[in-house]
């Protein structure tokens, strides 16, 4: 009997007995309530001109809009990697039908439309996916809750570049320089420094001059062993050596910024300290400040930034959001990682309600707390002689005024209360407090810091967060947005950035939560829950 030749490339020569059978329209194998419909037919509403004016020349097969609708897909099922979704869109039939039967891309192709074509204007698809959402009655435009949380870079671990250590090594360079310009003048006569600051300039010029007498006096350098440098080779090598230095920290502290680090790998990573600490040693790691806007358990806006706290993240994420959505939110609510006077002022002038937890609001609960003589809460306010009182009825009066001055520019007026007689009080030690200070106890008088404007807004902010409205509105801060960081982090398993930059980093994050919204919305549909915004507060029977 002849035996088939197996051994060859084309496979189908050896089949038999195996006949296979698809349908003339593949779209019938796809069922109904099938979301990669509800994906096609989302993508197919928006205004994508903004993402075709990327292209020089627009291609047809596949489309940009067909691109999206792949990669959108493809990180709905969790799966982010190019090559897989190049895979994907060979064997599996939901992608196939988003192709509509253009040729299967490649996967450097799909790597090339996220940062090359999607990153420039993936802030206003997802200002245009949060503004259908609002027309159709998906999301309430009333109350956004907004929240962070820190994402590993793709950066390695012992990439970092610390602010405060170029800051040492350029200082000390510039005395090292000072000194060997002084020397090379005595040396060889130059005139260079007229001054006694050392400029770039002057070392330019030292160098000019250093150069000039090589080749007047037919120098020539040699290296390796057993051959002697003459002094002007040697001047000439430290000054060089010490440009590359001078250039390096001088580079460090420019791509720092106003940050205090940055990584290698990723310049635009900032080293914070993350949540998952596997070693529990507090180790920095290079990451990102990711800030979700949610409504209704859609993110409606996010923001990508190097700061390592939430406090001044807020502004500029009511500005984008404000600058890019079609509506206005009216009620801004946040933990307590956002309580400042400069935040609680914007929103009050923006025409906004602030629904922020004081960050005492916990620990005031505490007996301890509420015993605390020497804390300002716990003194009784004279209004009339703007005055306080503490528990020996001594009074604390007005001495003046400080200024201080954030990161981010804010000034923000403090005024100082002085005891008017500390001596001998039983209280002294229990009010005064600080054991490490210079100056013994016996002669240290008890002052008070008290911001009047921080002081209001906190008392209002409170009052409002314990009315049934700031209670639903906490309660459903904790559920939606905690929750979508939740379902990024543990259901979608997405714990590490794929790519680096600030622009491509927050492109991927638009298109994870774009995914997002996509999913919630289908299992919103199916479970005929659709037009709800909030969860109700239990009542307690």
């Amino acid at each position: 009997m002849q035996l088939l030749n197996k051994l060859q490339k084309d496979y189908t020569q050896i089949q038999s007995g195996y006949q296979l059978k698809l349908p003339l329209n593949l779209e019938s194998i796809i069922p109904e309530n099938d979301p990669v419909r509800l994906l096609s037919q989302f993508v197919e509403e928006l205004d994508l001109s903004d993402l075709y004016s990327t292209y020089e020349r627009i291609p047809e097969n596949p489309s940009p809009r067909r691109m999206l609708k792949i990669v959108l897909y493809s990180y709905m099922n969790l799966d982010f990697s190019s090559r897989s979704i190049e895979q994907n869109c060979k064997r599996d039939i939901n992608f196939m039908y988003l192709l509509e039967g253009s040729p299967v891309p490649d996967h450097s192709t799909l790597a090339r439309f996220r940062s090359l074509h999607f990153a420039p204007c993936a802030k206003s698809i997802l200002a245009q996916m949060s503004d259908i959402f609002y027309e159709i009655g998906e999301i309430s435009g009333d109350a956004i809750f907004i929240d962070g949380t820190k994402i590993e870079a793709n950066a390695n671990k012992y990439t970092f570049v610390w602010k405060k250590a170029a800051t040492k090594n350029l200082e000390k360079l510039l005395n090292k320089l000072a000194a060997f310009v002084q020397e090379c003048e005595e040396r060889y006569g130059f005139k260079i420094v007229k001054k006694n600051s050392v400029k770039l300039k002057h070392l330019k010029k030292l160098r000019k001059k250093m150069y000039a007498l090589k080749q007047q006096e037919g120098i020539v350098f040699v290296h390796g062993t057993g051959k002697r440098k003459s002094p002007l080779q040697k001047s000439i090598e430290t000054l060089e050596a010490y440009l590359e230095k001078l250039k390096e920290y001088t580079k460090k502290l420019h791509v720092c910024g106003s940050r205090n680090s940055y990584s290698k790998t990723d310049t635009d990573a900032t080293f914070m300290r993350m949540k998952e600490d596997a070693m529990g040693n507090g180790q920095l790691k290079a990451g990102y400040n990711l800030q979700h806007g949610v409504d209704s358990e859609y993110i409606t806006w996010l923001t990508i930034g190097p700061q390592p706290t939430d406090t001044t993240t807020l502004i500029p994420f009511l500005k984008e959001m404000e600058e890019h959505l079609a509506f206005k939110y009216k009620k801004i609510v946040a933990d307590a990682g956002y309580e400042s006077e400069e935040n609680y002022l914007y929103i009050e002038e923006n025409q906004q309600l602030s629904f922020i937890k004081p960050s005492n609001y916990e620990i005031s609960k505490t007996r301890k707390y509420k015993n605390d003589i020497g804390r300002v809460e716990n003194m009784d306010y004279d209004t009339e002689k703007d005055c306080y009182i503490c528990k020996n009825g001594k009074e604390l009066r007005l001495s003046g005024t400080r200024k201080n001055k954030s990161k981010t520019g804010y000034v923000s007026e403090k005024s100082i209360y002085t005891c008017e007689d500390c001596q001998g009080c039983p209280y002294k030690q229990e009010c005064i407090k600080g054991n490490h200070c210079y100056t013994p106890l016996e002669e240290r008088t008890k002052n008070l810091q008290v911001s009047r404007k921080f002081k209001e807004q906190r008392e209002s902010g409170l009052e409002r967060i314990l009315t049934d409205e700031g209670c639903e509105l906490r309660m459903n801060r904790s559920i939606q947005v905690e929750g979508s960081f939740g379902e990024l982090k543990q259901d979608m398993g997405f714990r590490r950035f794929l790519c680096r930059g600030t622009q491509n980093v927050l492109a991927e994050s638009i298109l994870l939560a774009m995914a997002h919204n996509i999913n919630k919305l289908h299992n919103k549909i199916q479970s005929n829950r659709t037009g709800q915004h909030l969860y109700k507060l239990k009542r307690a029977a």
